[in-house]
């Protein structure tokens, strides 16, 4: 423990180090590489562990350690007894995250009825989210509804700073589902036609809710991948394998949250070619050669009836980005991130947390500097929780082509934090997410890699669907 605590405290101020201790030989710098790269392969065997060990500049010596520790325990449990080496900025909250948190499932119509008309687009369209049976009666609130529906305009593309563009409408019609039915599955016929997709995904969702099986079955077969994945899902639980045929058909979808749902629904079926066209379809996911796919290939083969341990994912990747040895040492590095003209614009800037994730930060360096993330868009939006995305076409299921390793540290998740989106233990996909508020309970399982430093009120006003038009490395 003594030693631990030694350590971390070594690494609290990196940029003192530097100044105070000799400077580091090349040599040296590649021992920190060989030492990165056995922590990366989860080798407790590499000579470089023991070689940094026993290296006379404290610096190696606390990285070396780190090192090991991370490689025993892959939860790193060894951190809990220590303070964060660096503490993250400090960002207030916006005033409407306090209305936001008042709405509840216990809100009554009348709360619900004024969120609707707040200042704050997520408190409206969380009020609208919280809306059941029970405000059917509600003129007013209903009347609203409608007005959000109806104002929809033919081209939702793009939206001003502050407002809405497809999302009213979205959560309107899902909310009048379930107000009142009737009155939605007259709208539903328009909404399923419209050029967005998001608005055709909101619509399954609302059809879902009155029941409506047609309009289910001609989503299900839609050309967005989402919004197919939307309908699947809705249509499974309504009508079980009686649409088998149609998740056949959606097994040779591109996208992987697609594939997935329609594999999910065939698990089980009577039918005797389920399983043969699961196993092509694994066959095809497998050659594609993604690590972060593997949520579509593992529910091939359960539609298969074939065990989860008979995934073949691609052979995991070693490869060091240069600037990790820096980055371990605590040089500064910072990303800009800059939003779309049509989805608001402006931008807000990042610092690498490469002092606690040096191979992550690394990893996300590289990848902005090839402009992997321009384009990407944050496709989770939770207010009052984070926001997720940030890669090409990005879904809950499909990312970075290789996993990136977990490098769970000491600094904790608090608002303005960014962490590394997994779907297990080192299952990291490329995937950002930003933390809106202190979320002290993913400290277990959630890398830290970077955190907000320049504009949070920008992070606070993304709505989902949003684009990030740029991501850059700051000179």
């Amino acid at each position: 423990m003594i030693s631990r605590v030694r350590w971390l405290a070594l690494l609290a101020v990196p940029a003192a180090l530097s100044a105070q201790t000799r400077r580091l030989s090349p040599a040296d710098s590649a021992l920190i590489g060989r030492i990165l790269r056995a922590e990366d392969r989860r080798d407790s065997t590499d000579a470089a562990l023991t070689q940094g060990s026993a290296h006379r500049d404290e610096r190696v010596r606390a990285i070396a350690q780190r090192a090991r520790d991370r490689i025993r325990d892959p939860r790193f449990a060894a951190r809990d007894s220590t303070r964060p080496i660096k503490a993250s900025p400090v960002w207030s909250e916006p005033a409407w995250r306090l209305r936001f948190r008042a709405l509840t499932p216990q809100s009554d119509c009348g709360a619900l009825r004024a969120a609707l008309a707040d200042s704050a687009w997520p408190v409206r369209l969380r009020g609208a989210d919280l809306i059941t049976a029970s405000c059917g009666a509600d003129e007013a609130l209903v009347a609203t509804l409608r007005v959000w529906i109806d104002a929809l305009p033919a081209d939702a593309s793009s939206r001003p700073k502050g407002q809405v563009s497809w999302h009213a409408a979205a959560h309107g019609i899902v909310a009048l589902a379930r107000a009142r039915p009737d009155e939605a599955r007259r709208r539903l016929e328009t909404l399923a036609a419209h050029r967005q997709w998001q608005v055709r995904m909101y619509t399954a969702r609302a059809a879902a809710a009155v029941g409506d099986l047609p309009r289910l079955r001609a989503l299900a077969r839609d050309a967005n991948d989402n919004v197919k994945e939307a309908a699947i899902d809705a249509l499974a639980k309504l009508t079980l394998h009686v649409d088998d045929e149609i998740f056949l058909a959606a097994l040779t979808s591109h996208g992987a949250q697609a594939v997935r749902a329609a594999a999910i629904a065939l698990k089980g079926s009577p039918r005797p070619d389920v399983r043969v066209a699961a196993l092509a379809a694994f066959e095809r996911w497998v050659k594609r050669g993604n690590a972060s796919e593997r949520d579509a290939r593992v529910a091939l083969l359960e539609a298969a009836e074939r065990p989860a341990t008979d995934d073949r994912p691609p052979s995991t990747r070693v490869a060091l980005p240069p600037s990790a040895v820096a980055l371990a040492l605590g040089a500064n590095r910072t990303l800009r991130v800059t939003m779309s003209p049509a989805s608001g614009g402006g931008s807000f800037v990042v610092r690498l947390r490469g002092d606690v994730a040096p191979v992550m930060a690394a990893r996300v360096l590289a990848l902005a500097a090839a402009r992997y993330y321009d384009g990407g868009m944050w496709h989770r939006v939770e207010p009052d929780f984070v926001i997720q995305g940030a890669g090409p076409g990005t879904n809950e299921y499909v990312g970075y082509s290789r996993y990136f390793r977990d490098e769970l540290g000491t600094v904790p998740h608090v608002r303005g934090t960014l962490g590394m989106s997994t779907r297990g233990h080192d299952t990291g996909d490329a995937q950002w997410f930003v933390n809106l508020k202190d979320n002290l309970r993913l400290n277990r399982d959630y890398t830290v890699f970077a955190e907000v430093i320049q504009g949070i009120d920008v992070v606070d006003g993304i709505l989902e669907g949003d684009v990030i038009r740029s991501i850059r490395v700051e000179r």
